[in-house]
């Protein structure tokens, strides 16, 4: 039999609940036919479902007089990460799984992620700084990426090199960490449309969207809650703007309670 794959998952203090990732590991194993480990890596175990391997959360390792961990999900790039090694998913609470998850761990490549552009609509103001527009275009999203264990952990090490020149430089965790694996050639994406925007590709745009329900594109497979409204919005019916109505998401709650 193959070696298992791995889903990770991370939650840490209050802001997501033993309930939440128990909805996530139903999602997965729903549409994960393959053998898999679904892994939470947290601080409080507590409610947690027996099929979710509870470990602890990895340790940053910050140098002496830094004590910054908005960055904490960049210790998944330990060499030795909890004793795990293979092929990891990565997958955030904050999302929805539609469909078969099986092709992510099928294509060729060192390194997967979304590319963060794909999720957003055109920003064309962007271009008054052509640099910064190619290098935004290039950041991955890292709500949703593969990888394997410990063959990536250059981009750790370099933020342990110097931390707060990293924070200096870079906005988020995300774009420091993109700009490490471009610079050995690993930063591949997803196909357009696998991960997708609820905001920008299943809610009708404008004033359309009182005349229409929101509805899963063709090919999706994840469902994302990018900017703004967060996911805890969309299920109250919240659409952030006065013009955006969320409407009957029936599919949506359907696959988020696996229902």
């Amino acid at each position: 039999m193959s070696e298992p794959v791995l889903i990770l998952t991370m939650k840490w203090g209050t802001l997501y609940s033993a309930q939440d990732v128990n909805r996530l590991a139903a999602q997965v194993r729903k549409h994960l036919a393959r053998p898999h480990r679904f892994i939470c890596f947290t601080d409080d175990s507590q409610g947690l479902d027996p099929l979710v391997e509870a470990m602890p959360l990895p340790d940053l390792g910050l140098p002496d007089g830094h004590s910054d961990t908005r960055w904490r999900k960049l210790a998944l790039f330990r060499r030795d990460l909890g004793g795990l090694s293979g092929t990891a998913l990565f997958l955030d609470l904050d999302l929805v799984v539609v469909d078969d998850l099986s092709p992510f761990f099928d294509l060729p490549g060192a390194f997967f992620v979304i590319r963060d552009d794909d999720l957003f609509r055109a920003k064309p103001l962007r271009r008054v700084n052509p640099a910064r527009d190619r290098f935004l275009h290039s950041v991955g999203n890292s709500s949703v990426f593969r990888y394997r264990i410990g063959d990536h952990a250059y981009v750790l090490d370099a933020y342990l090199a110097d931390p707060k020149a990293a924070t200096e430089s870079y906005e988020i965790s995300q774009q420091f960490q993109s700009a490490q694996l471009a610079s050995r050639g690993h930063l591949n994406y997803w196909p357009k449309g696998w991960c997708v925007s609820f905001k920008n590709d299943c809610v009708p745009r404008h004033f359309k969207s009182f005349l229409a329900d929101p509805a899963l594109p063709q090919g999706a497979k994840i469902v994302l809650f990018a900017g703004a409204p967060k996911m805890e919005d969309v299920f109250a019916g919240r659409g952030h703007k006065w013009y955006r109505r969320i409407g009957d998401i029936g599919w949506l709650r359907k696959a988020w309670e696996n229902t």
